[in-house]
Protein backbone atom coordinates (compact mmCIF):
# COMPACT_ATOMS: atom_id res chain seq x y z
CA UNK A 1 0.00 0.00 0.00
CA UNK A 2 2.86 2.40 0.75
CA UNK A 3 5.70 3.25 -1.62
CA UNK A 4 6.51 6.90 -0.89
CA UNK A 5 6.64 8.64 2.49
CA UNK A 6 7.01 12.40 2.85
CA UNK A 7 8.85 13.88 5.84
CA UNK A 8 8.52 17.66 6.30
CA UNK A 9 11.57 19.21 8.00
CA UNK A 10 12.48 22.68 9.23
CA UNK A 11 16.06 22.13 10.51
CA UNK A 12 14.91 21.71 14.12
CA UNK A 13 15.54 18.83 16.50
CA UNK A 14 11.83 18.78 17.19
CA UNK A 15 10.94 18.12 13.53
CA UNK A 16 13.66 15.45 13.48
CA UNK A 17 11.86 13.57 16.27
CA UNK A 18 10.39 11.45 13.47
CA UNK A 19 13.79 10.05 12.37
CA UNK A 20 13.64 6.92 14.59
CA UNK A 21 10.23 6.06 13.11
CA UNK A 22 11.34 6.99 9.59
CA UNK A 23 14.33 4.65 9.44
CA UNK A 24 12.33 1.73 10.86
CA UNK A 25 9.26 2.19 8.65
CA UNK A 26 11.29 2.83 5.50
CA UNK A 27 13.76 0.04 6.23
CA UNK A 28 11.13 -2.57 7.03
CA UNK A 29 8.77 -1.67 4.16
CA UNK A 30 11.36 -0.63 1.57
CA UNK A 31 9.90 2.85 1.07
CA UNK A 32 11.17 5.84 -0.81
CA UNK A 33 11.60 8.84 1.49
CA UNK A 34 11.11 12.44 0.41
CA UNK A 35 12.56 15.06 2.74
CA UNK A 36 10.74 18.33 2.15
CA UNK A 37 11.92 21.66 3.53
CA UNK A 38 9.76 24.71 2.85
CA UNK A 39 11.35 28.15 3.19
CA UNK A 40 9.99 31.66 2.85
CA UNK A 41 10.86 34.02 0.01
CA UNK A 42 13.06 35.96 2.45
CA UNK A 43 15.09 32.81 3.15
CA UNK A 44 15.73 32.07 -0.50
CA UNK A 45 19.23 33.59 -0.41
CA UNK A 46 20.21 30.84 2.07
CA UNK A 47 18.94 28.02 -0.13
CA UNK A 48 22.39 26.42 -0.41
CA UNK A 49 22.58 26.08 3.38
CA UNK A 50 19.17 24.40 3.49
CA UNK A 51 20.13 22.02 0.68
CA UNK A 52 23.27 21.03 2.60
CA UNK A 53 21.13 20.30 5.65
CA UNK A 54 18.81 18.10 3.60
CA UNK A 55 21.80 16.25 2.11
CA UNK A 56 23.12 15.45 5.58
CA UNK A 57 19.68 14.33 6.77
CA UNK A 58 19.27 12.12 3.70
CA UNK A 59 22.65 10.47 4.21
CA UNK A 60 21.82 9.79 7.86
CA UNK A 61 18.44 8.20 7.04
CA UNK A 62 19.87 6.11 4.20
CA UNK A 63 22.58 4.70 6.45
CA UNK A 64 20.19 4.06 9.32
CA UNK A 65 17.45 2.46 7.20
CA UNK A 66 19.98 0.23 5.44
CA UNK A 67 21.21 -0.87 8.87
CA UNK A 68 17.60 -1.77 9.77
CA UNK A 69 17.34 -3.84 6.60
CA UNK A 70 20.58 -5.68 7.36
CA UNK A 71 19.58 -6.34 10.97
CA UNK A 72 16.17 -7.71 9.95
CA UNK A 73 17.51 -9.82 7.09
CA UNK A 74 15.60 -7.79 4.51
CA UNK A 75 18.50 -7.01 2.17
CA UNK A 76 17.66 -8.37 -1.26
CA UNK A 77 14.14 -9.30 -0.16
CA UNK A 78 12.60 -5.83 -0.21
CA UNK A 79 13.62 -2.67 -2.04
CA UNK A 80 16.59 -0.70 -0.76
CA UNK A 81 15.55 2.60 0.75
CA UNK A 82 16.00 5.65 -1.44
CA UNK A 83 15.89 9.24 -0.20
CA UNK A 84 15.35 12.38 -2.23
CA UNK A 85 15.42 15.99 -1.09
CA UNK A 86 13.04 18.76 -2.04
CA UNK A 87 13.41 22.45 -1.20
CA UNK A 88 10.33 24.57 -1.83
CA UNK A 89 9.58 28.26 -1.38
CA UNK A 90 6.16 29.22 -0.09
CA UNK A 91 3.63 28.42 2.59
CA UNK A 92 4.66 25.20 4.45
CA UNK A 93 1.22 23.56 4.66
CA UNK A 94 0.30 24.46 1.07
CA UNK A 95 3.59 23.16 -0.30
CA UNK A 96 3.35 19.90 1.69
CA UNK A 97 -0.18 19.26 0.45
CA UNK A 98 0.61 20.25 -3.12
CA UNK A 99 3.67 18.00 -3.28
CA UNK A 100 1.81 14.96 -1.92
CA UNK A 101 -1.01 15.41 -4.44
CA UNK A 102 1.28 15.88 -7.44
CA UNK A 103 3.80 13.14 -6.68
CA UNK A 104 1.76 10.11 -5.58
CA UNK A 105 2.91 10.23 -1.96
CA UNK A 106 1.24 7.54 0.16
CA UNK A 107 2.02 8.66 3.70
CA UNK A 108 3.12 11.77 5.59
CA UNK A 109 5.33 11.40 8.68
CA UNK A 110 5.77 14.57 10.70
CA UNK A 111 6.30 15.99 14.16
CA UNK A 112 3.42 17.79 15.82
CA UNK A 113 5.56 20.91 15.89
CA UNK A 114 8.92 22.10 14.68
CA UNK A 115 11.04 25.09 15.47
CA UNK A 116 11.56 25.45 19.20
CA UNK A 117 9.93 28.53 20.61
CA UNK A 118 8.08 29.31 17.39
CA UNK A 119 4.54 28.46 16.35
CA UNK A 120 5.18 28.02 12.63
CA UNK A 121 5.14 24.24 12.95
CA UNK A 122 2.97 24.09 16.04
CA UNK A 123 -0.01 21.79 16.24
CA UNK A 124 -2.82 24.15 15.23
CA UNK A 125 -0.67 25.55 12.43
CA UNK A 126 1.14 23.48 9.79
CA UNK A 127 0.38 20.02 11.16
CA UNK A 128 -3.21 21.05 11.83
CA UNK A 129 -3.74 22.31 8.28
CA UNK A 130 -2.13 19.20 6.80
CA UNK A 131 -4.34 16.94 8.92
CA UNK A 132 -7.52 18.71 7.88
CA UNK A 133 -6.79 18.63 4.16
CA UNK A 134 -4.46 15.71 3.38
CA UNK A 135 -6.00 12.93 1.32
CA UNK A 136 -3.44 10.42 2.60
CA UNK A 137 -2.74 9.11 6.13
CA UNK A 138 -0.66 11.27 8.47
CA UNK A 139 1.64 9.65 11.04
CA UNK A 140 2.27 12.16 13.83
CA UNK A 141 5.05 11.99 16.41
CA UNK A 142 5.03 14.30 19.40
CA UNK A 143 8.46 15.63 20.34
CA UNK A 144 9.77 14.25 23.62
CA UNK A 145 7.79 10.98 23.52
CA UNK A 146 8.81 8.20 25.86
CA UNK A 147 11.73 5.99 24.82
CA UNK A 148 9.34 3.06 25.29
CA UNK A 149 7.57 3.91 22.06
CA UNK A 150 10.61 4.84 19.98
CA UNK A 151 10.96 2.03 17.43
CA UNK A 152 14.65 1.44 18.11
CA UNK A 153 13.30 -0.84 20.84
CA UNK A 154 11.15 -2.89 18.43
CA UNK A 155 10.74 -5.97 17.53
CA UNK A 156 7.50 -5.84 19.57
CA UNK A 157 4.93 -3.43 18.17
CA UNK A 158 1.54 -2.89 19.75
CA UNK A 159 -1.05 -0.99 17.71
CA UNK A 160 -4.11 0.41 19.46
CA UNK A 161 -7.16 0.72 17.19
CA UNK A 162 -10.21 2.56 18.59
CA UNK A 163 -13.50 1.41 17.02
CA UNK A 164 -17.05 2.65 17.54
CA UNK A 165 -19.02 0.09 15.55
CA UNK A 166 -19.10 2.11 12.34
CA UNK A 167 -17.71 1.41 8.87
CA UNK A 168 -16.01 4.78 8.96
CA UNK A 169 -13.97 3.90 12.05
CA UNK A 170 -13.14 0.56 10.40
CA UNK A 171 -11.67 2.36 7.39
CA UNK A 172 -8.30 2.25 9.16
CA UNK A 173 -8.13 -1.57 9.08
CA UNK A 174 -6.44 -1.89 5.65
CA UNK A 175 -3.72 0.43 6.96
CA UNK A 176 -3.36 -1.63 10.12
CA UNK A 177 -2.97 -4.75 7.99
CA UNK A 178 -0.11 -3.05 6.11
CA UNK A 179 1.62 -1.84 9.27
CA UNK A 180 1.68 -5.30 10.84
CA UNK A 181 3.65 -6.53 7.82
CA UNK A 182 6.73 -4.59 8.94
CA UNK A 183 9.58 -7.08 8.60
CA UNK A 184 11.26 -8.19 11.80
CA UNK A 185 8.41 -6.95 13.98
CA UNK A 186 6.28 -9.08 16.31
CA UNK A 187 2.97 -7.21 15.98
CA UNK A 188 0.02 -7.09 18.33
CA UNK A 189 -3.26 -5.30 17.70
CA UNK A 190 -5.60 -4.13 20.45
CA UNK A 191 -9.11 -3.21 19.33
CA UNK A 192 -10.59 -0.86 21.93
CA UNK A 193 -14.26 0.09 22.22
CA UNK A 194 -15.31 2.83 24.60
CA UNK A 195 -18.94 3.02 25.68
CA UNK A 196 -20.19 6.21 27.24
CA UNK A 197 -22.20 5.68 30.45
CA UNK A 198 -25.89 6.67 30.24
CA UNK A 199 -26.92 10.02 31.60
CA UNK A 200 -29.22 9.47 34.57
CA UNK A 201 -32.49 11.35 34.89
CA UNK A 202 -35.70 10.60 36.77
CA UNK A 203 -37.09 9.29 33.47
CA UNK A 204 -34.27 6.79 33.10
CA UNK A 205 -35.87 3.30 33.54
CA UNK A 206 -33.16 1.90 35.79
CA UNK A 207 -33.59 4.82 38.18
CA UNK A 208 -36.77 3.22 39.48
CA UNK A 209 -35.63 -0.41 39.55
CA UNK A 210 -34.53 -2.37 42.60
CA UNK A 211 -30.98 -2.56 41.26
CA UNK A 212 -28.45 -0.14 42.68
CA UNK A 213 -26.48 2.03 40.28
CA UNK A 214 -23.26 0.01 40.66
CA UNK A 215 -25.11 -3.22 39.90
CA UNK A 216 -26.74 -1.62 36.90
CA UNK A 217 -23.37 -0.43 35.58
CA UNK A 218 -22.01 -3.97 35.95
CA UNK A 219 -24.95 -5.38 33.99
CA UNK A 220 -24.65 -2.66 31.38
CA UNK A 221 -20.92 -3.29 31.01
CA UNK A 222 -21.54 -6.99 30.54
CA UNK A 223 -24.18 -6.19 27.92
CA UNK A 224 -21.74 -3.92 26.08
CA UNK A 225 -19.01 -6.55 26.31
CA UNK A 226 -21.23 -9.20 24.72
CA UNK A 227 -22.34 -6.76 22.05
CA UNK A 228 -18.74 -5.81 21.27
CA UNK A 229 -17.60 -9.44 21.11
CA UNK A 230 -20.30 -10.19 18.55
CA UNK A 231 -19.36 -7.12 16.53
CA UNK A 232 -15.59 -7.66 16.65
CA UNK A 233 -15.50 -11.41 15.90
CA UNK A 234 -15.20 -10.99 12.13
CA UNK A 235 -12.62 -8.21 12.47
CA UNK A 236 -10.49 -10.28 14.84
CA UNK A 237 -10.64 -13.27 12.49
CA UNK A 238 -9.69 -11.07 9.54
CA UNK A 239 -6.67 -9.58 11.31
CA UNK A 240 -5.64 -12.86 12.92
CA UNK A 241 -5.45 -14.41 9.46
CA UNK A 242 -2.38 -12.25 8.83
CA UNK A 243 -0.59 -14.07 11.66
CA UNK A 244 -0.86 -11.24 14.14
CA UNK A 245 -1.99 -11.49 17.76
CA UNK A 246 -5.28 -9.59 18.19
CA UNK A 247 -6.73 -8.54 21.54
CA UNK A 248 -9.87 -6.61 22.40
CA UNK A 249 -10.53 -4.18 25.21
CA UNK A 250 -13.73 -2.55 26.42
CA UNK A 251 -14.01 0.43 28.74
CA UNK A 252 -16.71 2.87 29.79
CA UNK A 253 -16.28 6.61 30.04
CA UNK A 254 -15.23 9.56 27.90
CA UNK A 255 -13.87 8.07 24.63
CA UNK A 256 -10.79 10.28 24.27
CA UNK A 257 -9.84 9.99 27.94
CA UNK A 258 -10.22 6.21 27.95
CA UNK A 259 -8.15 5.82 24.77
CA UNK A 260 -5.36 7.99 26.15
CA UNK A 261 -5.36 6.29 29.55
CA UNK A 262 -5.22 2.83 27.98
CA UNK A 263 -2.31 3.86 25.75
CA UNK A 264 -0.43 5.41 28.68
CA UNK A 265 -0.90 2.39 30.95
CA UNK A 266 0.05 -0.22 28.34
CA UNK A 267 3.04 -0.71 26.00
CA UNK A 268 1.36 0.88 22.99
CA UNK A 269 3.66 1.97 20.14
CA UNK A 270 1.06 3.53 17.88
CA UNK A 271 -2.60 4.64 17.94
CA UNK A 272 -4.38 4.21 14.59
CA UNK A 273 -7.75 5.85 14.14
CA UNK A 274 -10.07 7.52 11.67
CA UNK A 275 -10.62 11.23 12.03
CA UNK A 276 -14.27 10.42 12.70
CA UNK A 277 -16.54 7.44 13.02
CA UNK A 278 -20.31 7.37 13.19
CA UNK A 279 -21.93 8.54 9.99
CA UNK A 280 -23.50 11.95 10.33
CA UNK A 281 -22.45 12.33 13.92
CA UNK A 282 -19.53 14.47 15.07
CA UNK A 283 -18.70 12.47 18.19
CA UNK A 284 -15.62 10.94 16.55
CA UNK A 285 -14.98 13.93 14.30
CA UNK A 286 -11.61 15.61 14.06
CA UNK A 287 -12.13 18.38 16.57
CA UNK A 288 -13.70 15.89 18.98
CA UNK A 289 -12.32 12.46 19.97
CA UNK A 290 -9.48 12.27 17.45
CA UNK A 291 -8.60 15.89 18.14
CA UNK A 292 -8.43 15.31 21.90
CA UNK A 293 -6.34 12.17 21.48
CA UNK A 294 -4.03 14.04 19.12
CA UNK A 295 -3.47 16.88 21.56
CA UNK A 296 -3.10 14.81 24.73
CA UNK A 297 -1.67 11.41 23.84
CA UNK A 298 2.01 10.71 24.46
CA UNK A 299 2.03 8.00 21.78
CA UNK A 300 2.53 8.45 18.03
CA UNK A 301 -0.76 8.75 16.19
CA UNK A 302 -1.67 7.50 12.72
CA UNK A 303 -4.74 9.35 11.40
CA UNK A 304 -6.84 8.35 8.39
CA UNK A 305 -9.39 10.82 7.11
CA UNK A 306 -12.86 9.49 6.43
CA UNK A 307 -12.56 10.40 2.75
CA UNK A 308 -9.94 7.66 2.55
CA UNK A 309 -12.46 4.94 3.51
CA UNK A 310 -12.47 1.62 1.68
CA UNK A 311 -8.97 1.86 0.22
Amino acid sequence: MYKKMLIPLDRSEVAEAVFPQAKEIAGRLGLELILLHVISQEENDKASNYKSYLDRAAELLINQSHYVQRSTGSVGRIAAVRVQNMLKVGNPAEEILSYTEQNNVDLILMATHGRSGMSRWALGSVADKVLRRANIPVWLVRAGISDLVVPDTWPKMTILVPLDGSELAESVLPHVETLVKLRGVEPEIVLIRVFEPPFITSAYPEATTELGWEQHVQQLTEHYRNEYERYSTDIIQRLSATGVNVQSAITMGDPATEIIEYANKNPVNLIVMATHGRSGVSRWAYGSVADKVLRRASRPLFLVRVSQAHW
